[in-house]
């Protein structure tokens, strides 16, 4: 499958990335059922680090090929333990792979929306709970299903879903839950036919990657940042941020055209 150039062409075997109009397309293909190995996991995070720098990204779309499933968790033939292959930092600590693709959607430096194509089970829930806005598709469904196979993970992420209460009984009875319980609980944004999926994700995306390209960089930084913080060192983070922006050709801009009611012209500057 193609991939972008970067400053290095991506070998990506169970990922296409596709950009068109600022929108960066990335779509997890692993038949039959989208389950993850270790391999994956290296892939996943090789193309949303891919997309820091480019220009021409502003907003990126999750999705899976199908609709059997987003991802149906970790592929149990790999093995519960990731090949060091002799360096040094895997040897220290092998399951960072895993991590550090959970990483590079959540740091991902433009906003990551998860089109959810159907169940996100265990490593898909964890993927799923590191973007930044989910929309799903009427056959979707979510769930931590370790403890059945005698594995444990994800708890974090579920929790930034779902809350603590709601997180815990997923967690111990391994039981899924459909897409409208989370749309519910203010998890998932909107849930869609399945035929509509895409074309929703991708609506929403092309407004996100309308907005200035620094402001969106920093607005996904500074998201990051005040998460779990108290409210009043959380907006006085914010605040550095917005002084920040403030100092950019392209925030001047932003009011220019406002005021003069056409379409902006950012410059990255």
């Amino acid at each position: 499958m193609g991939a972008p150039q970067t400053a290095r062409q991506l070998i990506l075997t169970h990922l296409n990335v596709e950009i068109a109009d600022l929108v960066a397309t990335v779509t997890f293909d692993r038949p039959p059922v989208n389950a993850v190995d270790f391999s994956a996991m290296e892939e996943i995070t090789d193309a949303f680090r891919s997309l820091n720098d480019r220009k021409d990204v502003n907003c990126a779309v999750f999705t899976a090929a199908g609709s059997r499933a987003f991802i149906a968790g970790a592929d149990l033939k790999a093995g519960p333990h990731p090949p060091t292959n002799g360096i040094p930092s895997r040897m220290m600590d092998p399951h960072r792979l895993i991590r550090d693709a959970l990483s590079a959607i959540r740091e991902c430096q433009v906003p990551v929306i998860g089109a959810i194509n159907g169940p996100a089970i265990g490593a898909g829930l964890a993927l799923a709970g590191a973007c930044d806005i989910l929309i799903a598709a009427e056959n979707a469904s979510f769930g931590l299903t370790e403890i059945n196979v005698g594995l444990l993970g994800g708890a974090a992420h579920l929790q930034r879903l779902v809350g603590t209460y709601k997180m815990r009984k997923m967690f111990y009875s391994g039981e899924l839950e459909p897409a409208q319980e989370l749309y519910r609980l203010g998890a998932v944004e909107k849930v869609v036919p399945l035929a509509e999926l895409l074309e929703t994700a991708r609506r929403l995306a092309l407004t996100i990657a309308s907005k200035s390209p620094l402001a969106m960089r920093l607005a996904k930084e500074s998201a990051n940042r005040v998460e779990h913080l108290p409210t009043d060192e959380a907006y006085r983070i914010e605040q550095t941020y917005t002084a920040r922006l403030l100092e950019t050709a392209d925030a001047k801009e932003a009011v220019a055209a406002y005021l003069e009611k056409r379409a902006p012209k950012w410059t990255w500057s």
